[in-house]
């Protein structure tokens, strides 16, 4: 059933009369403002924007939406890069921004309870004073919201040794797509049963939306070492990042950038990156004083072997941060080479590191693009950022995106490590997943959503009824007799 002009009225009405004419958003030059995330290729105004303050708001808005089947698609900050918060057509977007409050700080067992809509960067500015952090820290970290993260898993630089956003939540109070408001996981670091939190983190918005969730919070280390280490290629310090893994080393980070990236963040920032290197590594240490000493050393001795042209120790926590700022800033800094560019996202072996750079780079050029190339290094994570300089270049560096995740698969990898699969990526899905493999993910996503009112159309290929076997889309029998319909 398509929702008219008059049901999306009359919806409008009761949404209203739930969280107030603030907290509505119907005029079409103000629902603009939601037509996409941070992926801005594709766009689509919704219907109606909710923004709800509580979790009874959200649940009745969710139970309004069922009843006039309409869908509905939740949004954190707007900041993700895949189209996971795409509206869809004549659909609600319920935004979390609103929900901002920090419910519980409890150090003692080192966790906190927030809602969604607190962003990633607050969290361990309150637990600061007390030697706490928040793990999980995407370059984002300023704007996104821990509703967003938990959709989407994300990482961030130190999730080499820390983990992603699933290691870090222990339960979440969400509400379902039925309407119903349920508890998942809990305060404890273990619980019984089925990893349902572990289900939910990672699902991009299609099991239910979450207004509560307990993270947990990690104890700032006696001593942190951040080098800034120089090659003359990507190669060289490929090779440096196998050495230092492989020598049982786990840096709380280990970043690399090639020399385009480098350029175009050293004009951003001026952060004294080189700027004639090949690649640079930002590598971190933490842990007990002694430890970082040791483990100091023989970095340095890898790197070295490994062709090290210059190695820097941010003399103290300002210099950090500068090397840091430099790293976060990569994405936005390539607005000074391109005035167009796709920031892709997949995952290698990072064994595979100086093969699959040489193939992306003989990619670029069979292509007549430049790619910059930034990444994860410890963990493999890779984000080339494909540079087109004409929007008529958009399909063109379309295909050498898609290309390069086709790559990454081909060696072993994953078509995205931290930024989701959305509707970008989902011509890609079948190149790592067979049809069992995603009618298994749609028995899942049938248990938690069996209507697909909640985000429907993402991730995978084709949008499908409960019941239906992946593959080219047939009618449902039910869809043929009227029953139901296809969203």
């Amino acid at each position: 059933m398509t929702a008219t002009a008059p049901m999306i009225g009359e919806l409008a009405r009761e949404i209203e009369a739930v969280v107030g004419p603030q907290g509505l958003i119907s005029r079409p030059e103000q629902l603009r403002v939601y037509e996409s995330d941070g992926l801005t290729v594709f766009r689509q105004a919704p219907a109606l924007v909710v923004l709800p303050v509580t979790t009874e708001e959200v649940r009745d808005v969710v139970r309004l939406c069922r009843r006039y089947g309409v869908p509905f698609v939740p949004r954190g900050s707007g900041t993700g890069l895949s189209g996971g918060a795409l509206p869809v057509e004549g659909c609600v977007v319920i935004g979390l921004s609103k929900m901002q409050r920090i419910h519980e700080v409890d150090l003692a067992n080192q966790r906190i309870v927030v809602e969604p809509g607190v962003l990633n960067l607050w969290v361990t500015q309150k637990v600061a004073p007390h030697g706490y952090y928040y793990a999980p820290d995407p370059s984002s970290q300023q704007v996104c919201s821990i509703g967003g993260n938990v959709a989407e898993n994300s990482g961030g630089a130190h999730c080499l040794k820390y983990g992603f956003t699933v290691n870090h939540v222990l339960g979440m109070e969400i509400v379902t797509p039925d309407g119903d408001v349920v508890e998942i996981g809990g305060a404890a670091v273990e619980t019984p049963g089925y990893d349902l939190p572990g289900i939910f983190v990672g699902s991009e918005g299609m099991l239910g939306i979450c207004t509560k969730i307990t993270l947990r919070l990690v104890r700032r280390a006696e001593s942190i070492r951040l080098s800034l280490v120089a090659f003359d290629s990507t190669d060289a310090a490929g090779e440096a990042v196998s050495g230092i893994i492989g020598a049982g080393i786990v840096p709380s980070a280990i970043e690399m950038m090639d020399n385009l990236a480098i350029q175009a963040t050293e004009a951003a920032t001026h952060a004294g990156y080189p700027l004639d290197a090949g690649a640079v590594l930002l590598v971190e240490l933490d842990g007990r004083a002694v430890e970082v000493d040791e483990q100091q050393g023989q970095v340095e001795a890898i790197c070295r072997a490994a062709g090290a042209t210059e190695i820097r120790i941010a003399r103290d926590a300002e210099e950090r941060t500068l090397f840091w700022k430099g790293r976060k800033a990569a994405f936005a800094a390539m607005g000074r080479l391109s005035p167009n560019y796709i920031v892709q996202d997949g995952v290698i072996p990072r064994t595979k590191l100086p093969q699959v750079l040489r193939e992306i780079a003989a990619l670029g050029e069979q292509y007549g693009l430049r790619v910059a190339n930034v990444f994860h290094a410890g963990d493999g994570n890779l984000h080339p950022l494909v540079l087109y300089p004409d929007k008529d270049d958009y399909e063109r560096a379309e295909h050498l995106a898609g290309d390069i995740l086709k790559t990454c698969v081909a060696h072993g990898g994953s078509i995205t490590g931290e930024h989701g699969v959305g509707v970008e990526k989902q011509p890609y899905m079948s190149a790592m997943f067979t049809e069992a493999d995603m009618e298994t993910h749609q028995m899942i996503r049938c248990a938690f959503n069996p209507g697909n009112l909640c985000n429907p159309g993402k991730v995978y290929p084709t949008p499908r009824l409960c019941g239906e076997t992946p593959g080219k889309y047939t009618p449902h029998p039910l869809e043929l007799a009227g029953v139901a319909d296809r969203f």
